[in-house]
């Protein structure tokens, strides 16, 4: 039962650093802008593939789960 409770607290954790992660990435003027991001304006239609930030997001947590898998 204790495995269980430490599993639920760093879960409760890892959700509560991800909502405050996703709060401060709208004041980060550079995420979401990155050369290599594509944007396409046609007359009134806009498409918007963020490449080169998923791809960095990617890395990042690739990196942190892979650290947390060797622990």
């Amino acid at each position: 039962m204790n495995e269980v409770g430490k599993l639920l607290i760093v879960s409760g954790l890892l959700v509560a650093l991800a909502g405050v992660a996703l709060v401060l990435v709208g004041r980060v003027p550079w995420i979401g802008r990155l050369p290599g991001d594509i944007e396409v304006h046609r007359g009134n239609w806009t498409f918007y593939f963020p490449l080169a930030t998923s791809i960095l997001v990617s890395v990042v947590l690739t990196l942190v789960f892979w650290l947390i898998g060797r622990r």
